[in-house]
């Protein structure tokens, strides 16, 4: 069955190609898009600086709620290699992913494969440092999910037969992530562009709303929170967003976890932005699998020896048992991932392993 599931995205590839704080002594510092020139021109200080590592983050877990998840990332960084850490938080995808790529950070977090690939073709030295396994503690089922998501009490507009469709979608209001993001932007593009042959569409044609346009308006969220409190909020019509940014958030409650037609219940206990939409229904009208997203280095400002000593630290089973990285969903307590079995950990992947995200349709 795994294998399977694997084989299912890597088919979905192709048919889309063919058309901390860490501990006392770090810092945490918030980056913005307007400060990119600064992010540049420290680009050699932060990478000559050898007993210091600077972590950049998405805006995704840029969000307070994962505070102590960052900090505890940068605990393990500081045990690993005797470094200081120093994190730094990003409200663009953007600005993320040139900071690891120009050297102004070491290590990019939770990154995209769309991302990361980005950052590898501006800096052949960017590699994967580790990944997260799935549910079977391998890379067979090590994936995500890209959703199409209406509101509940829209849902009925996109049926089709027993399920769903994006069939519906043009004309309304659209809402992305990033244009720099995987599941919040690049598959859902090539899905469109797929389904809709007809209408002969480029990715640029979808960057834009208007009268004459393909969607009425479209907005990007600037994280898949942002995304998604664009759909409840009523400023977008349908939105694209991934399963993992949303568990802390939203649960399923009708139907199958992230497949095609269920319905997901913001929490009750919600936080900003989504206290204001606490008991709101979503539901995934198309849900497509996308391969986990890794942590990457910089290699001309990372060492082999840090890289290792971090491998094999993150590897470990005490970061595994690690209830800030891997957090129980009712265990009350906020940490990266969300634990959905014993045996999911980090695993190590090499560039390949993101070709088929690579090969996507541009």
């Amino acid at each position: 069955m795994r294998t399977k599931r694997m084989g299912a995205v890597l088919l979905a590839f192709a048919m889309l190609c063919s058309a901390a704080t860490g501990c006392s002594s770090s810092t945490e510092n918030s980056t913005s898009a307007g400060s990119s020139d600064t992010a540049a021109s420290s680009a050699k200080s932060a990478g000559s600086a050898s007993d210091t590592i600077t972590l950049v983050w998405y805006p995704n877990e840029s969000a307070e709620d994962y505070q102590a998840a960052r900090d505890e990332v940068g605990k393990l960084i500081e045990k690993a290699t005797g470094k200081k850490v120093e994190q730094k938080l990003t409200t663009d995808y953007a600005i993320a992913i040139e900071s690891l790529s120009n050297g102004t950070a070491q290590i990019g977090c939770c990154m995209g494969g769309e991302g990361y690939c980005q950052a590898k073709a501006a800096n052949d030295a960017v590699n994967p440092l580790f990944v997260q396994s799935g549910e079977s503690g391998t890379l067979d089922d090590a994936l995500y999910y890209s959703f199409f998501a209406v509101r509940e009490a829209d849902a009925a507009d996109y049926r089709s037969g027993d399920s769903y469709s994006i069939d519906n979608i043009k004309g309304k209001k659209m809402s992305f992530v990033s244009n720099s993001s995987t599941s919040g932007f690049k598959v859902p593009t090539n899905t469109i562009i797929s389904h809709f042959t007809d209408d002969n569409l480029i990715v640029d044609d979808l960057l834009e709303g208007g009268s004459d346009a393909f969607f009425s308006e479209v907005l990007f969220g600037g994280s898949h929170q942002g995304s998604a409190f664009n759909l409840l909020s009523g400023k977008s019509d349908v939105s694209a967003f991934c399963d993992l940014e949303m568990a802390p958030y939203a649960t399923c409650t009708d139907g199958t976890a992230n497949e095609t037609g269920s319905v997901y219940t913001i929490n009750a206990d919600a936080s900003a932005p989504f206290d204001t939409v606490q008991g709101e229904k979503y539901t995934v009208i198309q849900s497509t699998p996308v391969l986990n997203g890794p942590f990457a280095y910089n290699g001309d400002t990372l060492s082999s020896e840090d890289v290792k000593a971090i491998q094999d630290l993150f590897t470990s089973d005490e970061v595994t048992n690690d209830s800030l990285i891997f957090y129980a969903k009712d265990a009350g307590e906020q940490g990266l991932y969300e634990k959905k079995s014993d045996a999911m950990c980090f695993l190590t992947v090499d560039d390949a392993w993101y070709d088929p995200i690579r090969n996507m349709q541009s």
